[in-house]
């Protein structure tokens, strides 16, 4: 969610290449594409809405009201709907430790996947308590539920990694985050795009107005850095390793 539409368009095309196109999920959304397959939105902040330009995860949902139902009995908080939205209806959230969340009944774009592909490579959740954390989403989103979900849990090397098949879709760190305004140590959800290469979209960041937020990091799924875009909305892109 933007304050400025067009200059993200401008922002992201350059640093991920995408390619944006309106559709019928609603007035003033626009779905970007990379190599013809969805990898994410950009739609305007509405008005009276007092909510930080960010990335935000929307997950997929059977039933609107019985999940927001699920988190208002847990003591989260429903900020927004659910509310009817183009084809379908979306609700906006906060789970106990504060981080945003949205959720989506309805159709689901042909194409659209996290963790393979041009799409997101993954979702990371930082909080305080990455197993309370994941108690919570699993009773809320059924994950990891009976009958067979859509997702398996599993608890790795001190995160809670959630796959769909055999692709890692979200990731669920826990450590030292509190309540302070700064985005980058609050509790919320972290989105990681994958780049064909680092240097390259790290350029067209800063050149285009954005920041660089970390040193650039190796790992065995590549090389990585985190980036603002100039709005100060908190993203990382993730190279294949050389």
């Amino acid at each position: 969610m933007t304050r400025d539409p067009d200059s993200a368009q401008r922002f992201y095309s350059a640093v991920l290449g995408w390619t944006f196109h309106r559709t019928r999920l609603g007035e003033g959304l626009y779905l970007a594409f990379r190599d013809g397959a969805p990898v994410a939105g950009i739609r305007a902040l509405g008005e009276g809405l007092s909510l930080p330009v960010a990335w935000t995860a929307y997950f997929a949902v059977a039933d609107a009201d019985v999940t927001v139902a699920r988190i208002r009995e847990r003591g989260a908080t429903v900020a927004v709907g659910p509310l009817s939205f183009g084809t379908g209806r979306a609700a906006l959230a906060a789970d106990p430790a504060g981080a945003v969340f949205g959720l989506w009944q309805g159709q689901v774009m042909r194409g659209w996947r996290v963790g393979r592909g041009t799409a997101p490579a993954w979702l990371e959740l930082r909080t305080r308590d990455a197993f309370a954390a994941a108690i919570f989403y699993a009773e809320v989103l059924d994950w990891a539920g009976e009958p067979p979900a859509c997702c398996v849990v599993a608890y790795e090397q001190d995160r809670v990694v959630l796959r769909h098949g055999n692709d890692v879709v979200a990731q669920i760190s826990g450590g030292a985050v509190d309540e302070s305004p700064d985005p980058q140590v609050r509790p919320r959800w972290h989105v990681h795009f994958r780049v064909p290469d680092l240097d390259a979209a790290v350029e067209a960041a800063t050149g285009c107005g954005g920041k660089t937020l970390s040193p650039v990091e190796a790992s065995d799924a590549g090389r990585s850095v985190a980036l603002s875009d100039p709005e100060g909305a908190l993203f990382t892109v993730l190279a294949p390793p050389e």
